[in-house]
């Protein structure tokens, strides 16, 4: 992992994972274990309503820390609804180090995310079901209420995870954004990197 990452991360510690949310996680942490066990890929599709803040990042720090244990595991993301990956989203994730770049233009713009060698993929708002998503053999990670609540069937999935996070949009044009969308990436992270780090020691 590069240093910026690195350092993120010596800044947090699982002991400020509650043990509550410890369970909650423990459902993934299972999902891909017995991935692991079969020594098949874990494929994870990360949905919330628009596919544009925490659906986003999760795709991306699950893909990040699969690869810094060394687990198998594709991610992916997709909505209910096709808006945008949130500008702030991209604007954060730069200041953490992340080489972004632009593929394509318009309404909903498409960012090509990588790092030092690892290419973390292609990043826009789509569908749960699109083309580029896997069909069967995966798990629908609910990360919002709403999309939890109002799908309550996601075609294909082997598995339902819901693990629902708090949308940092509430703070959006307000002089807390930009720590309010800091916060729920290095949430997510650090959520990730105990989901990974649990996997490795198996």
């Amino acid at each position: 992992m590069n240093s910026t990452l690195a350092q993120i991360l010596q800044r947090f510690s699982f002991d400020t994972i509650t043990e509550e949310r410890k369970i909650e996680l423990t459902v993934l942490i299972d999902y891909i274990a017995s991935k692991k066990a079969k020594n098949k890929t874990a494929h994870l599709n990360f949905i919330c309503t628009h596919n544009s803040r925490r659906s986003q990042f999760a795709q991306l720090w699950a893909k990040v820390m699969a690869v810094y244990h060394g687990v198998d595991c594709s991610t992916y993301s997709g909505g209910v609804e096709i808006t945008a990956c949130n500008e702030r989203v991209i604007e954060i994730l730069k200041k953490q180090g992340f080489n972004i770049k632009l593929k394509k233009e318009g309404d909903n713009p498409h960012y090509h995310i990588g790092k030092e060698g690892n290419d973390y993929g292609l990043f826009f708002s789509k569908y749960y079901d699109d083309s580029s998503s896997p069909t069967q053999d995966f798990a629908a990670v609910m990360t919002c209420a709403h999309a939890d609540e109002n799908c309550p069937f996601i075609p294909g999935a082997e598995q339902r995870i819901p693990l629902r996070y708090k949308d940092p949009k509430a703070f959006d044009n307000t002089p807390n954004e930009t720590q309010a969308y800091l916060n729920k990436s290095l949430e997510i992270a650090l959520e990730m990197h105990y989901v990974f780090s649990c996997i490795r020691k198996i």
